[in-house]
């Protein structure tokens, strides 16, 4: 290799962090704002999910021009890029979930399949997936695309157990979490690491989206009430302390000898191989099992005969009169605290009402969203919010007759 090409190439070798302790707590931190952010500007700003996706996709295409254009990692441009695909990610799945109506199960499966494809790719075209071998432009495009499958799968995966399956916030983050104990176990029991790093990565996602949920959501949804805004601001304010640390420190730059590339040995290939078979193995056992035995033994259960929502959404009805109510009195504190209720009871009941009607429950959940989106904004506009209200209404009284 030339002078010339050798110095690019080592020019070209810390295009993204090494891992560390820092690299978990810093990612974590970016999900969680993935997570906060998108309902901030999609609920609290009022921005509603079409209009967010579409500025953040904007956002996000900018600042990944930059990163692919730098020829060296740079903490604040590197993970700026992560907040905004982690944003970009949550709303892609919310956008599938709310905005078409796909069920979580086949977005679950749908970011599955692309992720495992990309992954193949990556792999067929550059004969590893290690993060410390970052240092061409094909790379780093798997790179990305890697981790924005990631925060969508995360999401899908994450909303699914917490909400639909009723799991909760901090039941979903407890699991994951012992999830993450058990594969850094297996690595120190010399589980491949890249393997490692890639599953700790993607459950990382929805470790980050229960952890903002928890903080975000009111008490009556089983968080602790600190809100989308104070809770985004509390994470973006520890990135950026963390990201002027390391800049400052370069504690995470990868050094030389890790980035250069190295040939693995066929047998140790065979055996990296084997074990990623039996992780997917494992996780498809345990996942779909999981999921199985939830639906049927923790999910309540529906009298077979129940096949609309009929009758069953009377309590709701109740809820957005009041909210109406309100909004035509003025009262727009109290309108926002039976906004609350109605998120609460509405999320509690999804299991049930779910598994009675999904396409009726989701074209319900869509204008409760609305209901929610325009109450909840910092001055709320009393006409949008009547005539959301009024439409959310006709949808349940339809639905319920």
């Amino acid at each position: 290799m030339s002078t010339t090409n050798q110095s690019k190439l080592n020019q070209l070798f810390s295009k993204v962090p090494q891992v560390t302790i820092f690299f978990w707590i810093i990612k974590v931190l970016c999900t969680t704002v993935g997570e906060t952010f998108s309902d901030f500007l999609s609920i609290n700003v009022g921005l509603g999910l079409p209009l967010t996706t579409l500025l953040m996709g904007i956002a996000f295409v900018v600042v990944l021009f930059i990163q692919f254009r730098s020829t060296k990692y740079i903490p604040l441009v590197y993970w700026l890029t992560v907040v905004l695909i982690s944003v970009f990610g949550t709303l892609l799945t919310d956008n599938l979930t709310d905005g078409f109506g796909v069920p979580l199960e086949q977005s679950t499966i749908a970011f599955s399949i692309l992720l495992a494809a990309t992954f193949l790719l990556w792999f067929a075209s550059e004969k590893t997936l290690s993060i410390h071998s970052i240092y061409t432009a094909k790379r780093e495009a798997f790179y990305w695309l890697t981790i924005l499958f990631t925060f969508a799968l995360g999401t899908a995966v994450g909303d699914l157990y917490s909400e639909q399956l009723g799991v909760g916030y901090l039941g979903t983050g407890i699991i994951v979490i012992v999830i993450i104990a058990c594969v850094f176990l297996a690595w120190k029991l010399k589980l491949n690491e890249i393997l490692a790093f890639w599953i700790v990565y993607i459950l990382t996602r929805p470790l980050g989206a229960s952890l903002g949920d928890y903080l975000s959501q009111s008490k009556t949804n089983g968080g602790l009430a600190l809100g989308a805004t104070i809770t985004s601001v509390i994470f973006l304010i520890a990135i950026l302390a963390i990201i002027v640390f390391l800049a400052v420190s370069k504690l995470d730059l990868i050094s030389k000898e890790k980035a250069t590339p190295t040939i693995e040995p066929k047998d140790n290939t065979k055996r990296v191989w084997t074990q990623t078979i039996s992780v997917i193995i494992v996780f498809l056992v345990v996942g779909i099992g999981g999921y199985i035995w939830w639906n049927q033994n923790i999910v309540p259960e529906v009298d077979s005969s129940q096949t609309t929502l009929s009758g069953q959404l009377n309590d709701f009805i109740t809820i957005e009169k009041g909210i109406l109510d309100n909004i035509n009195g003025n009262n727009v504190s109290t309108a926002k605290s039976k906004a609350d209720d109605l998120e609460h009871d509405w999320d509690q009941n999804e299991p049930k009402l779910r598994k009675i009607d999904r396409k009726t429950w989701t074209d319900i959940d869509g204008t409760i969203d609305e209901v929610l989106a325009a109450v909840r904004t910092k001055s709320p506009d009393v006409n949008k919010c009547k005539s959301v209200i009024q439409n959310s209404l006709d949808v349940l009284n339809t639905s319920n007759q």
